[in-house]
């Protein structure tokens, strides 16, 4: 299967990404901010309709720019308001998925972005390798740097604000990079599943850890197993591939269930 180019990109794809998931999993579970994960995907929508809209070239270029505007101004809205984090999330999320659907259907252009519901890791070429390349430096590099503070930040913002962390900066940093990374796997993972692989990864992990290292280590290696088994049943099976590594991941989660007596007491 790997003698096709095509394969190997995926591959390749597959074994830069995955770990990303697998690490912006952990702090997405632990903060309980599926909800907010899922509101960016939903945001999709609104960001490549505006892309064409404006003219921008691209439709990944608007997509990634009104990402990390649309999270960052959850996130302050969200410091800000007092109203419910649930509630502000659901605002911007479903303004924006309607707001998408609108754009995109005018004029009978729908069918033209229905690629981006389920994605096609099998179309993704050398260019989009490098992107992803700069993507993972940015996210690994940001996480070692941010990772303390990150992690205070899950247990207790209070306790975060005492110890003289800038909670609102440090929660629009991670937000950013949650942004990036859906952005530009989008594409290929598929807007319908995304949000799976930002909390499949860490839940399995969560259920048979009892430690910060363990659950980090195991979410990244569920996320990577996960894909690599997805991306060859795919190819077997003839399905899609951002599908099955979510099946995948789910199977994992489900094993890790069943066996969380276990480990967890």
């Amino acid at each position: 299967m790997f003698e096709y180019e095509f394969m190997r990109n995926a591959l390749t794809a597959i074994l830069l990404v995955t770990p990303l998931f697998g690490l912006l999993s952990t702090m997405v579970v632990s903060n309980r901010m599926a909800f907010f994960s899922d509101s960016l995907g939903h945001g999709a929508f609104t960001g490549i309709a505006l892309g064409v809209l404006i003219g921008v070239g691209s439709e990944i270029v608007g997509l990634l720019g009104f990402s990390i505007i649309f999270a960052l101004l959850i996130t302050y809205i969200k410091n800000k308001s007092h109203a419910g984090a649930d509630t502000v999330i659901g605002v911007f999320s479903s303004t924006a998925i309607a707001l998408g659907l609108m754009l995109m259907s005018a004029g009978g252009q729908f069918n033209k972005f229905s690629r981006f519901l389920i994605g096609d890791l099998l179309s993704i070429t050398r260019d989009d390798l490098f992107s992803l390349t700069a993507v993972f430096v940015f996210v690994v590099t940001a996480w070692a740097l941010l990772f303390n503070r990150l992690l205070i930040l899950s247990v207790n913002q209070t306790l975060a604000r005492s110890r003289g962390i800038r909670t609102q900066f440090i929660e629009s940093i991670f937000a950013v990079m949650l942004a990036i990374v859906v952005a530009l796997s989008i594409q290929w993972v598929g807007i319908l599943i995304i949000n799976a692989l930002l909390v499949l990864p860490a839940a399995a992990a969560r259920n048979v850890t009892n430690s910060v290292k363990s659950y980090h280590v195991l979410s990244v290696l569920i996320a990577l197993s996960s894909g690599l088994t997805g991306l060859i049943l795919s190819y077997e099976l003839n399905s899609a591939t951002g599908a099955t590594i979510v099946v995948c991941a789910a199977v994992v989660y489900f094993v890790t269930l069943i066996l969380k007596p276990r480990f967890i007491k």
